[in-house]
């Protein structure tokens, strides 16, 4: 569809989504299906399952916040069921304010614009559908016209709760324009909308001298005082606050604690008893689920007051802590730097990853688990197997420390970085090593590092350096063999030959001259000692290859020679080191042969078809890895 199909096509949704009747109908409606009538609460909780939700190793994950919201799946599974789930099920969490602590650029602000952009987007399914009082400022539930005395029987004929009262102008507009005739009140289905103030407000402090708590919960207009004589006439009040305005869904109080504690006290009896005073009219009731976020200084400044204990009481404090896992935070780069109106500079392979190693090795503690050093860390949180650790082992870090991943360097600064360095070096491919340069030369600008964590970042953009050269060193080298997987392959068979007749005291059959023969002992050594395997130790590591390959076979499952971390290790160091001698001086010649250009221009090419790079950050990692050799 061209442009205007689109657009007349989104017109066209709009006109089917609308819907009006009287409250009779809407009663009708509730009778078919009583969803409708669900709290802001359930409607946030089944939208975010709407998406879908995967179990992995007994973990929940929402795919909901997989687009923006990357590295946090525990602690959005943390949310959803310690907070959303019960708040759907009406259990006292529901009464409490959402505050979302963590620090800066952690992902507090994108987690709350996701659920209003998703709230927005679900209101316009048949599962999310709202209903409101046609012309009510607050869009209110249509169930609050039913008196108090009939509700009890009313909910079990329906089979909904009903909780609330009408808002100031419905009473008054179902007193003088309907004459008390609930039936004929009109309803009209809403899409919930932060642009059009439906069911979603923002509300953001400022200046504590000129901001107003009309604001929150609306004003008198004063120029309609004179025809409708009193202040407590709802025709001469605008219901306008974020609070009226949020009703049905959601708010979002952005840094709430730099706010004015007179803005704050509303917040109590909304969160307890579901209403707030306005002007000069009884209690009125609001249904929105109010989510806050604040960095964790001004938390623990919050918390030291004194003043401040019931409304910390009336708080359920989640942690939203920086992303530990480096996969997910070269997303985060990525995500930003597609954002920007610099996607034409080509990113080298490994450079957001680069990049990602040195931030999360900002944000990590020491564990104080034996031989476990922060890279060995690193790895085991981003789903990597460390030889000698387990599961168990993972879980146990995870645990040493409430607060680890609330500090280290941010997202922010990092991409502030890159974008510095793309802007002034007018680059055409950015490389890992750019990148670590524009980081480390950043350090100096960087206002609140002290200085020892100046020399504690710049021992990590060495530690990030080094794990680059690895992959680095691993790239060329697979480049240069034609299909590194089959060559892996063949030797790692050859093995499992060598070491099964080995540990069977049998012998292996040559496969051209059918001649049996005794296992090559140098072939298995040549590949046991790449990863330290000592004489004493080679038949106990073999027969634990042979009972993996076994434990492998019941599942009925084919074992690789990547299955176990060790060996994988041992066959590709075996072939790196027949080629190193290759590859050294290939790279490193200032004047290749004939041959020696030939095998460059097939390497790169290698490198450009199969693992994206561009041919100048294909030329400058075969530089960058001859250099590497010859040291």
């Amino acid at each position: 569809m061209d442009i205007f199909e689109r657009i007349a096509s989104y017109r066209a949704e709009n006109d089917r989504l609308a819907w009006s009747g009287t409250f009779k109908d809407y009663i009708e409606l509730l009778k078919k299906d009583p969803s409708p009538a669900k709290t802001a609460h359930s409607r946030v909780y089944d939208m975010i399952k709407s998406h879908g939700v995967e179990d992995i190793n007994g973990r929940k994950r929402y795919k909901f916040f997989e687009q923006e919201i990357f590295g946090l799946d525990r602690a959005v599974e943390k949310l959803v069921e310690e907070y959303f789930h019960s708040a759907a099920r009406r259990l006292d969490v529901r009464k409490r304010i959402l505050l979302l602590m963590g620090p800066v650029s952690g992902g507090k602000s994108t987690l709350v614009t996701l659920l209003k952009r998703g709230l927005e987007q679900y209101s316009r399914t048949d599962a999310g559908a709202v209903y409101a009082i046609e012309g009510c400022p607050m869009h209110e539930d249509p169930l609050h016209l039913i008196p108090l005395e009939l509700r009890p029987e009313i909910e079990r004929e329906l089979g909904v709760r009903i909780e609330g009262n009408l808002c100031p102008s419905c009473q008054m507009r179902l007193k003088n324009e309907y004459r008390g005739d609930i039936e004929q009140v009109k309803v009209v289905r809403v899409i919930l909308s932060e642009e059009e103030r439906i069911g979603i407000g923002t509300f953001s402090p400022s200046d504590p001298k000129s901001q107003d708590i009309a604001d929150l919960t609306g004003s008198i207009d004063f120029s309609t005082i004179t025809e409708y004589g009193s202040e407590s006439d709802p025709r001469a009040y605008r219901f306008d606050g974020e609070l009226n305005k949020a009703n049905r869904g959601v708010m979002e109080f952005q840094e709430m604690l730099k706010c004015d504690e007179k803005f704050l006290w509303n917040l109590l009896s909304l969160t307890q008893e579901g209403n707030f005073k306005a002007g000069r009219f009884a209690l009125i009731s609001a249904d929105e689920m109010i989510i806050a976020h604040t960095n964790e200084t001004e938390y623990k400044s919050f918390i030291s007051n004194k003043k401040n204990e019931a409304l910390q009481s009336r708080m359920i404090v989640m942690p939203v802590p920086y992303n530990l896992r480096v996969s997910e935070e070269e997303k985060i780069y990525a995500k930003l730097i597609a954002q920007s109106d610099m996607k034409h500079v080509h990113i080298a392979p490994h450079a957001l990853r680069a990049a990602a190693i040195f931030s999360i090795l900002t944000r990590l503690k020491d564990s104080k688990k034996q031989g476990m050093d922060l890279i060995k860390k690193l790895r085991m949180y981003d789903g990597e197997e460390v030889e000698g650790y387990k599961e168990a082992d993972l879980k146990e870090m995870q645990s040493e420390y409430l607060d680890e991943g609330m500090s280290g360097i941010d997202p922010r600064y990092v991409i502030n970085r890159i974008s510095s360095a793309l802007i002034k070096g007018d680059l055409q491919c950015m490389n890992a090593l750019d990148v670590l340069r524009a980081i480390k030369d950043g350090l100096d600008q960087h206002p609140s590092i002290t200085k020892e964590e100046r020399e504690r970042y710049l021992n990590f953009i060495s530690i990030a350096r080094k794990e680059y050269d690895i992959l680095a060193k691993s790239e060329v080298q697979k480049a240069f063999v034609y299909s590194f997987e089959e060559s892996a392959k063949t030797l790692f068979e050859n093995y499992l030959d060598n070491i099964e007749a080995f540990c069977n005291w049998s012998k292996i059959r040559d496969p051209l001259t059918d001649e049996e023969m005794e296992p090559d002992e140098r072939l298995m050594r040549s590949i046991e000692e790449q990863i330290g395997i000592s004489e004493n130790a080679k038949k106990a590591f073999r027969e634990e290859i042979l009972i993996r390959i076994s434990a492998y076979s019941r599942k009925g499952k084919k074992f690789e020679y990547n299955n176990h971390d060790r060996l994988r290790e041992a066959i590709e160091k075996k072939l790196f080191t027949d080629l190193k001698d290759i590859v050294k001086i290939t790279t490193s010649s200032k004047t290749p042969d004939e041959s020696q250009l030939k095998r460059i221009n097939e390497v790169s090419r290698r490198l450009i078809d199969e693992h994206n790079y561009c041919p100048i950050c294909a030329n400058e990692l075969l530089k960058y890895v001859g250099s590497l050799l010859n040291r």
